[in-house]
């Protein structure tokens, strides 16, 4: 009877030990998968994709990468966070380990969409709202008046006084709209004077009027694609798109 007690206790200590090996074993595998990962795999090329304002060494400068960093101890968020914090005209980034040695960073550029003034100068923005660059004049993109930027800095997103807060996003909404439809470059001007209507001048022949509505921004950039082009290359005038269901439009000048 004290034989097969005996015989129970040591089967028991046995598979102890066995689980505690093989915990052993797992523990010393991964530190040495680990010190592998921080010998062998060292930074040896960094290349730069896409197109952008900057060279290929300004951006991996600003990355921080240096050849020898360890590639998995750089964190391709905190990476493309970096980028985009000291490059202001980095729009997205992707940063990816390409094994055993290279980094490659992918970037696309933030485009120019209007320019607004603030702190006494003249402000570049996209159409996010990202604060570009401040400009020696209002000229380049859309020129913005009844709304002023609130201490302005490249690199941030724009503000503006918490009276203005509704006023700022109809004019990114309003950016965004004419950007996707291909059109932002014929913005010359956009009026936020009042709070009912956005004045803007397009395509350097027409004056157009728009509801502050964002949530229609969308239809009425549309409907004046639409309108400008049925018209001739030689009219000009005012398009009046405040009505839900009619476009007016009324011509000076030019043919008819």
């Amino acid at each position: 009877m004290a034989a097969r007690r005996s015989n129970k206790r040591k089967r028991r200590n046995r598979g102890r030990f066995g689980i505690l090996y093989q915990f052993l074993s797992l523990v010393i595998i991964l530190v040495v998968i680990a010190a592998g990962c921080v010998v062998f795999f060292r930074v040896d090329e960094v290349t730069v994709d896409g197109e952008s304002k900057y060279t290929a060494e300004e951006i991996i400068a600003a990355s921080g990468i240096e050849q020898g960093d360890n590639l998995f101890l750089i964190s391709p968020v905190q990476t493309g966070r970096k980028i985009a914090s000291v490059l202001p005209y980095v729009d997205n980034v992707n940063v990816r380990r390409a094994l055993p040695d290279g980094v490659v960073i992918t970037v696309t550029e933030c485009m120019p969409a209007a320019v607004i003034q603030g702190n006494g100068n003249w402000w570049i923005i996209d159409a996010k709202g990202k604060v570009l660059e401040q400009t020696a004049s209002g000229t380049g993109a859309a020129v913005v008046s009844g709304l002023t930027a609130l201490l302005p800095v490249e690199g941030t997103r724009l503000a503006v006084e918490d009276a203005d807060s509704a006023k700022l996003n109809s004019l990114l909404q309003l950016l965004r709209a004419f950007s996707d439809r291909g059109m932002a470059e014929k913005v010359s001007s956009i009026d936020l004077t009042s709070t009912a209507n956005i004045i803007l001048e397009y395509d350097g022949r027409f004056t157009v009027k728009i509801p502050m509505n964002p949530e229609n921004f969308a239809l009425k950039v549309r409907a004046l694609d639409e309108t400008v082009a049925q018209l001739q290359t030689n009219e000009s005038g005012s398009i009046d798109l405040t009505r839900e269901d009619k476009v007016y439009f009324d011509q000076t000048g030019g043919g008819k």
